[in-house]
């Protein structure tokens, strides 16, 4: 029996958009792969960036940077005070042993949702993975409400945050956005990816419109450029304001090319939402 308080949708909308006139973001995890495109190209629509990770990087862009460990309350604690709203990035980015993801993936990301929590942060959008539902036939266009289906034990990492997500919504009243990453690159380097890539630029469009979005509580969506091939839908993201404007088709002809044709029906690729799980990028 469903809930009546709860709807079914893996969308709820409630409350408004962030108010300040130039707000900050924290963003985690800033000197990754993810981060460096959103930390380049965010500022240039109106976000104040606060920067975090373990380093801090030879050149900062001019940005604030704040040197910290995400499983560590009281680094949280300085980097959260003041802020308007938390993109979460940092975490261990593939499959790993057990013990690493427990201590930063899920642990890690229990800290940052509770540190957002305790400075009255109103919104969190976090980086999930499309390992988390990597399970799912490639063949099926998914949703961004697609139950998880983890391929991994970092698959399984991405979901806990997902239900973590949806829980702190529920309790807390915050609003979370959780999206599951495709391939973010700054190309496609892979046949999967003809499906699956998530440009740079429309990385920074997605996140912007979940930052954005009017009265958003909880949502999962699936984050991938409008990609000719896509397996995924996108109508979640859209109607959160996301409007992507890249389509990994423009590389089929050399990517074909490189591999020679399409990929076999029997490759893990072709089969799983997730393709082949590799560590640490795939």
């Amino acid at each position: 029996m469903s809930d009546p308080e709860r709807p079914d949708s893996r969308t709820r909308r409630s409350g408004g958009p962030i108010a300040a006139a130039t707000p900050t973001v924290l963003l985690t995890g800033a000197a990754g792969g993810v981060g460096t495109f959103l930390r380049t190209r965010l500022p240039r629509l109106s976000w104040r960036l606060r920067c975090f990770d373990l380093a801090l990087p030879a050149q900062d862009g001019g940005l604030e940077w704040v040197a910290g460990d995400i499983t560590r309350p009281e680094d949280l604690s300085v980097a959260m005070d003041g802020v308007d709203a938390v993109v979460h990035l940092a975490g261990i980015p593939g499959e790993a042993a057990f013990e690493r993801l427990l201590h930063t993936n899920i642990d890690g990301t229990y800290q940052v949702f509770e540190a957002a929590r305790q400075a009255r942060v109103r919104r969190l959008v976090y980086a999930s993975s499309n390992h988390a539902i990597g399970r799912h036939r490639a063949g099926t266009v998914l949703s961004g409400a697609a139950t998880a289906r983890p391929d991994s034990l970092y698959g399984v990492s991405k979901a806990f945050g997902e239900a973590l997500g949806s829980y702190y919504a529920d309790r807390f009243g915050m609003a979370v956005a959780c999206v599951r990453i495709g391939s973010c690159f700054e190309r496609p380097t892979r046949l999967r990816h003809l499906a699956t890539w998530l440009s740079p630029g429309d990385a920074v469009r997605l996140v912007h419109a979940l930052l954005t979005a009017p009265g958003l509580t909880f949502a999962t969506v699936n984050g991938i450029s409008a990609n000719t091939r896509a397996w995924w839908e996108l109508d979640g993201a859209k109607e959160l304001g996301y409007a992507p404007q890249d389509d990994a088709e423009r590389y089929a002809p050399e990517l074909l090319a490189e591999f020679g044709g399409p990929l076999a029906a029997d490759d893990p690729d072709a089969v799983f939402a997730g393709g082949t799980v590799r560590a640490p990028e795939d």
